[in-house]
C-alpha cells in the first residue's frame, strides 16, 4: 500500500492488535474530537480505495484517536472553502458514505467513544459496529438549525423508521446498549474488552475465502435498491461466478472430506 501524506488520519497495518491482514484507519483530530472536515473525508477516499486494491488487506478497521470516536462535521469549515490538502480531491462526504457501503473489504467500525452525526453516518455505513459502553450515540444537528440529511442515507438501512425519525427530529443520544438494540451496533462491550471484540470479528473475517467475501459484498452492494424481480437474477449470475472460483471448489471439497479449507483467494 502506497504512502500518502495524511494529515487527519492515520493508517497502519495492525496484525499485532487485531490479526492477519487487518488494516487500521484511525481518525486522528483527538482535539476536535476528531471532527469529519473536507481534508479528512479526501482523505479516507484514499484510504479505503488503497485498502480495497490492495490483495493482502482483508477487513479494515476504522476508529477514533483520544477519547471520541467522532463528534460529527466539523461546524468550523461548514460553508467554506473546501480543505483537501495535498491529495487531488475524489469526493465528498456523500461520495464517502458511498465508498464504505460499496467497499470489497469488510469495514468494522471500533466505537471508541460517541459517534454523532457526521460520525454516526460512518458507524452506519460500516458492515460491522463494535462500541464501547460508556459511548453515546446520536444525531444533534436539528439543535443547532440543521438536519441530519446525507447520514439518513445510511441510518434507515440499519435502523427501524421510527427510532430512527425519534432521534433526527428530537437530537436525543442514545446509550451503547441502545444502539444495539436498533441496530446501529452489533455489539457493546466495556472500554477494556473493545479491542478483543474487534478481533474476535476480524479474526473470523481472516478464515474466510478472500474472493467469496469481495465477489459477496459487490454482491450485496449491487442489489440492494433492486426489485426482487431485478435483484434474483443478478445474484444468480453472481452465484455463478462463486461456482466459478478455485475457493468455492476447495470449500465443496474440503466439506466432503471433512478437513479445513485452504484457501488461495482464487
Amino acid at each position: 500500500m502506497s504512502d500518502r501524506p495524511y494529515t487527519t488520519i492515520l493508517v497502519a497495518r495492525c496484525e499485532d492488535l487485531h490479526g492477519p491482514g487487518v488494516l487500521s484507519v484511525t481518525l486522528n483530530r483527538p482535539g476536535k474530537r476528531n471532527a469529519i472536515g473536507p481534508r479528512m473525508v479526501n482523505e479516507l477516499l484514499y484510504a479505503l480505495g488503497d485498502a480495497g486494491r490492495d490483495e493482502q488487506v482483508r477487513s479494515v478497521v476504522l476508529t477514533g484517536a483520544g477519547e471520541a470516536f467522532c463528534a460529527g462535521g466539523d461546524l468550523a469549515q461548514l460553508g467554506g472553502e473546501s480543505d483537501e490538502g495535498e491529495l487531488p480531491p475524489q469526493g465528498d462526504y456523500a461520495d464517502l458514505l458511498l465508498a464504505m457501503v460499496r467497499s470489497p473489504k469488510p469495514i468494522v467500525a471500533r466505537v471508541n467513544g460517541h459517534a454523532l452525526g457526521g460520525g454516526l453516518g460512518l458507524v452506519a455505513a460500516s458492515h460491522f459496529a463494535v462500541g464501547a459502553l460508556d459511548a453515546k450515540l446520536g444525531t444533534p444537528e436539528i439543535k443547532v438549525g440543521l438536519f441530519p440529511m446525507m447520514i439518513m442515507a445510511v441510518l434507515r438501512r440499519v435502523m427501524p423508521h421510527r427510532q430512527m425519525l425519534r432521534m433526527m427530529l428530537l437530537g436525543e443520544r442514545m446509550s451503547a446498549e441502545q444502539a444495539v438494540a436498533c441496530g446501529l451496533l452489533g455489539r457493546a462491550v466495556p472500554a477494556a474488552e473493545l479491542d478483543q471484540a474487534v478481533a474476535e470479528v476480524v479474526g473470523a473475517i481472516a478464515k474466510m475465502s478472500p474472493v467469496i467475501v469481495r465477489l459477496g459484498l459487490e454482491a450485496l452492494a449491487d442489489q440492494e435498491d433492486l426489485a426482487l424481480a431485478e435483484a434474483l437474477p443478478l445474484l444468480r449470475e453472481r452465484l455463478g461466478r462463486c461456482l466459478a472460483t478455485d475457493d468455492t471448489r476447495e470449500g465443496l471439497m474440503a466439506f466432503l472430506k471433512k478437513r479445513e479449507p485452504v484457501w488461495t483467494g482464487r
